[in-house]
């Protein structure tokens, strides 16, 4: 039972520091990156892979009763960050938030244009022309 208790400690030895050094990687990529899709990124994958590794490091030293209400907290956790990074990203691009540039390949705005929508930077110059006449 010792040997069981110095592995559990072992593995939460780890875990923790691993997922707070994970949130500690996010919350500085959201300070320190350039655009709000750098930021998204930082937030969604670092954040939620640092509450995943704490999470599972919590259940280890936990009473199994306990389970269910950290795997509540982690699948909710897995829906929602990918969701909101979507909503974000959407209102970002069409807010004009984002580095055109730094767009290796703009897949909304090739979706926009095949439904008729207009896309990145196309809004304003749609408002200019009509304004002009």
């Amino acid at each position: 039972m010792n040997a069981l208790n110095t592995a559990r400690d072992a593995v939460t030895a780890v875990l923790l520091p691993a997922g707070a050094a994970f949130c500690l990687l996010g919350a500085l990529g959201l300070l320190r990156f350039p655009d709000t899709g750098s930021r998204l990124h930082a937030a969604a994958k670092a954040q939620t892979l640092g509450l995943l590794l704490v999470l599972v490091g919590t259940a280890v030293q936990m009473p199994l009763r306990h389970a269910p209400v950290l795997l509540l907290v982690a699948l909710f956790q897995l829906l929602t960050a990918p969701v909101t990074s979507q909503i974000i990203g959407r209102a970002a691009y069409r807010a004009q938030a984002l580095d055109h540039r730094l767009l290796l390949r703009d897949e909304l705005a090739e979706r926009l244009e095949r439904e008729g929508t207009p896309a990145y930077g196309q809004e304003r110059e749609a408002d200019e022309e009509d304004e002009g006449r």
